[in-house]
């Protein structure tokens, strides 16, 4: 428990510790000093795992102090059918102290089972309702009565409309119940907002904007579902859109109480991150208040998880998975079924590079995978989506009778196990599935360069990838796979490989 004086830290700019991605926060702070003044990140709940994964770590370490970070972190249940286990929010606790982070921050969201994330981190918001109120009250003080430091509650982002309240109304009213300051993002207001159909500013008067310690923004596409209404895509390596600075310009006079300013730049070039912090610096300098400010504890013990959690949580993902019906918002509904299938299809092709695109080549087909039984039990039992994927395709391929089918899935299935060992293995495959790669890789290009959407593939397009498997030369392979970035990279090593120990053969 804690009662303690939160400091004004100013505009910070977020980063999930990858090396890879730009900008890097600290290299971009040393090259223009006084750009921004936090780095807010996002990275594993445990903080050995953290230090082991994210590879921006040691530098965060190094700088905290000469530049703040908050820590917000990845896999924080707090919505859905079960509470965190004790252990996860002390591990949660002690990341927290060891970096300093004077408040931890998370979206009210289902966000994983076991540690398990759905694709892509698409969490899974309770509704705004009533029930939905009870469930994140729950939650959220189960998790703030565990911590040394406050949790500060953030509005998910939406696209479609589930529950009579406005979002804005379910935020106070989750804020009043549990005494947790807020995070508003702007981006995700602007989501809900379209989703219902509502003017941008609606639902601001009798907000309780004194409770909000800190404002996200961040980039985003907006498209248009076939009755007109607009969606918003979250999407940080997206400029920011006019209609997002247009109403952080309305909310940030109202927050008084205001400790931070973060810009979720991931994914943007240095050049274009300094223009946008230099933009929100001059739109926060005005309304900055910089005293320290008192927070109390939250508001009593927490209670009990409703019995209807569960029911609540599942009904929801199987309707956003296409097993059920949707009671609300069918068109919404439609549209966040074509973000998950979207960001899917690029988690499997990453891992799956020949089977996927053979046996889900379309939207009917990614459809038929996100609702199978397959997909809801791995995740239901805090399995990965290569799990999920895996039972899938074994009964397409048993069903289909293809033997290309079996040979794409028998490789990919093979090289993922030499892939598992430190900086990958080399391994001597059945048959010389080089051309087939290739096509499996060109074929995705020419999809990508016309601009399908949604998965739909032109009848015929997939057979000259077909006929690469079909036709690959039944002679020794020999290849290196690796892990790279969550990717899994086939290099060809010839055809007639030496007979080194430790190398693996595949099937034949």
């Amino acid at each position: 428990m804690y009662a303690r004086a939160l400091p004004f830290l100013g505009l910070g700019l977020s980063s999930n510790l990858d090396p890879a991605v730009e900008p890097d926060p600290w290299a971009l702070h040393a090259a223009t000093p006084g750009l921004f003044d936090l780095v807010e990140y996002s990275a594993p709940l445990e903080l050995e795992q953290a230090k082991q994964q994210a590879g921006l770590f040691g530098a965060l370490l190094d700088a905290r102090a000469r530049l703040p970070v908050l820590f917000h972190p990845v896999h924080l249940n707090l919505a859905g059918p079960e509470l965190e286990p004790a252990e996860r929010l002390v591990a949660l606790d002690a990341h927290a102290r060891a970096v300093g982070s004077p408040w931890v921050g998370n979206d009210v969201a289902w966000w994983h089972v076991r540690g398990q994330a759905l694709p892509g981190y698409l969490y899974l918001p309770p509704p705004f309702s009533p029930a939905g109120l009870e469930v994140a009250c729950a939650h959220a003080l189960h998790v703030a009565s565990a911590l040394s430091v406050p949790l500060a509650l953030e509005n998910p982002v939406v696209v479609r409309r589930d529950g009579p309240l406005h979002v804005l109304d379910f935020m106070g009213q989750l804020h009043a119940r549990t005494g947790c300051p807020l995070v508003l993002d702007v981006g995700h207001l602007v989501a809900a907002q379209l989703a219902s159909r509502l003017p941008l500013e609606t639902g601001l008067d009798g907000f309780p904007f004194e409770a909000v310690i800190e404002v996200h923004v961040a980039g985003a596409v907006i498209t248009h579902t076939p009755d007109g209404r607009g969606v918003y895509m979250d999407d940080h390596g997206q400029p920011l859109r006019s209609e997002v600075l247009a109403l952080l310009a309305e909310v940030l006079p109202r927050c008084r109480a205001l400790r931070a300013l973060v810009f979720e730049g991931d994914g943007h070039p240095a050049s274009a991150a300094r223009r946008t912090l230099a933009t929100l610096r001059m739109m926060l300098e005005p309304v900055a208040e910089r005293a320290a400010i008192e927070l109390p504890p939250p508001r009593g013990p927490a209670p009990p998880l409703p019995a209807h959690a569960a029911d609540l949580a599942w009904r929801r993902f199987d309707q956003v998975h296409g097993r059920a019906t949707p009671t609300e918002d069918p068109v919404g509904v439609r549209a966040e079924q074509g973000l998950r299938l979207a960001v899917t299809m690029e988690a499997l092709d990453a891992r799956w590079p020949l089977s996927r695109p053979l046996l889900a080549p379309s939207r009917a087909a990614l459809e038929r995978f996100l609702g199978s039984d397959a997909f809801r039990n791995a995740f239901a039992a805090g399995q990965p989506l290569d799990t999920a994927w895996a039972g899938w395709a074994r009964a397409e391929v048993r069903g289909s009778g293809a033997p290309e089918l079996a040979t794409a899935l028998a490789f990919d299935t093979w090289a993922q196990g030499l892939a598992r060992a430190p900086g990958g293995r080399s391994g001597v495959f059945a048959a010389d599935l080089g051309e087939a790669l290739f096509a499996a890789h060109a074929l995705r290009r020419h999809l990508a360069a016309r601009a399908l959407g949604e998965g739909v593939v032109p009848e015929g397009a997939l057979e000259g990838l077909a006929q690469a498997v079909r036709r690959a030369p039944t002679r020794p392979w020999w290849v290196h796979a690796r892990w790279n970035r969550g990717r899994l990279e086939v290099g060809e090593r010839g055809l007639d490989p030496p007979g080194a120990p430790g190398e693996t053969s595949g099937p034949t």
